[in-house]
């Protein structure tokens, strides 16, 4: 139930769809309803109209003398001179039981009566229905008076259908209209579900679009959309075009910062009075300008938008920590799901990892462990090692910049401060634990996509 619930509350399409189906399978049998009654009154209505012609022609023939009512043998429509024909006549006392009749039609001769009695006064009618023989019969009643006051003859005639013929013909109607409904609701189906493609066909094309931009292969939205979308689509091109020149400009201030402090200390590098300290600390510097340079160099492409691979970028990684820490046997346990890719700079994933392994490798005593794994919507990097671990106090004050952590020999520096902004720049979360399997200090990085 929860499932459903949340599809018809993630989508706009199954929202549509739903709607459909409501209109679909509440409307169209209402109308269907409303229908059946309106031509089950009408035939009623007719069934009603002919019953009373037939009141008038039998009235016409009928005859009062000396307060005896006289009545033809045969009359003119043949069905109620044909025994259980399914249409009777019969003439009872006004306000009396139509069983007990004065008159009755050839018809009814072997058709036993109920005892109805409408208790009509003259000149009022009525029009019901009646079961006789535990069939159902429409049967018009319409009280007369023949003769003036002194001799008056007031009398009922009843005229009595069967209504298995009107039953018959509901029942036919009733069916063609059910099939001629499911055809219609089928044709609606399929007409509004084409409809329902191409009114959210510019969605379609807003999605291609989207996932073309995050993979690079276009800049901007480029399509016609509808009026209701125009804004939207304007609005996400602004925001493309403003990340893109911010991209840029920031590309350009690390160039140029890069090189307006090569040639000053290119200009210290060449003083022959240089100690060796200093000589030691302007090579930093040097590292660290290179660094930025390539940085700068790799920052606004659009290739980060197709992904990185972690598992290239891992194992660049090793081999340069294995360079740099020969004179320490590290095993290095990697356990890197195929295929996750990390959506960003790769310049950032190299800092954000060489940062951590870099701390690892100098905390740790024999072993780091590295995992990556992908779940449905985020990317999980954990890195672990053997050391002596991070004491709690010492976790919240960590990440600020220049804070060494002095359960590492050689302590983090600004190391994790970066890696601190770089995950605050990517909306990401840092955790620092204990390791379960190595004691030493863990590092889980979870990344949304």
């Amino acid at each position: 139930m929860k499932l459903v619930f949340n599809l018809f509350a993630h989508s706009l399409k199954a929202r549509l769809f739903l709607s459909l189906i409501i209109m679909v399978v509440v409307v169209l049998p209402s109308i269907g309803m409303i229908i059946t009654n309106a031509y089950e009154k009408h035939m009623v209505n007719s069934v009603e109209n002919e019953l009373s012609a037939y009141i008038y022609s039998i009235l016409a023939v009928a005859e009062v003398e000396q307060l005896t009512l006289l009545m033809p043998e045969v009359l003119a429509e043949n069905q109620f001179n044909v025994s259980q024909s399914g249409l009777y006549a019969v003439i009872s006392a006004i306000k009396t039981p139509i069983s007990d009749e004065l008159w009755h039609s050839q018809s009814l001769l072997t058709v036993e009566l109920t005892d109805y009695n409408p208790r009509l006064n003259v000149g009022k009618s009525a029009f019901t229905t009646i079961d006789i023989n535990q069939s159902p019969h429409f049967i018009y009643s319409y009280a007369v008076s023949f003769g003036d006051d002194e001799q008056a003859f007031p009398f009922t005639l009843h005229i009595i259908k069967e209504k298995v013929e009107f039953l018959l013909l509901m029942a036919e109607f009733k069916q063609q209209l059910f099939f001629g409904l499911v055809i219609l609701i089928g044709l609606i189906l399929i007409i509004q579900f084409i409809w329902l493609h191409w009114t959210l066909r510019p969605l379609l094309v807003l999605e291609k679009e989207i996932k073309a931009i995050e993979q690079g292969k276009i800049a901007k939205l480029a399509a016609i959309y509808p009026q209701e979308l125009v804004e939207v689509t304007t609005q996400l091109n602004s925001l493309l075009a403003t990340e893109q020149q911010q991209r840029k400009r920031y590309r350009n201030a690390l160039s140029d910062l890069a090189h307006s402090l090569k040639t000053p200390l290119a200009v210290l590098q060449a003083e022959p009075s240089l100690s060796a300290q200093s000589q030691e600390q302007i090579n930093r510097i040097n590292f660290t300008i290179e660094h930025q340079l390539k940085r700068a160099q790799s920052a606004g492409h659009s290739s980060w938008l197709l992904g990185i691979n972690i598992k290239t970028v891992v194992d660049k990684l090793v081999t340069s920590l294995k360079k740099i820490y020969t004179d320490k046997p590290i095993n290095l346990i990697a356990n890197i799901e195929a295929g996750v890719l990390f959506k960003g700079d790769e310049a950032d994933l190299l800092e954000l990892l060489g940062n951590l392994l870099d701390n690892a490798y100098k905390a740790a005593k024999h072993t780091i462990k590295l995992t990556v794994n992908k779940q449905k919507n985020s990317v999980t990097i954990i890195v672990e090692d053997d050391g002596i671990g991070i004491n709690e106090q010492l976790k919240k004050t960590i990440f600020d910049r220049g804070v060494r952590a002095d359960t590492y020999q050689q302590g983090h520096g600004v190391g994790l401060a970066i890696v601190r902004d770089l995950v605050q720049s990517y909306n990401a979360s840092l955790d620092i634990s204990q390791s379960e399997t190595l004691k030493g200090a863990k590092f889980t990085l979870i990344f949304s996509n």
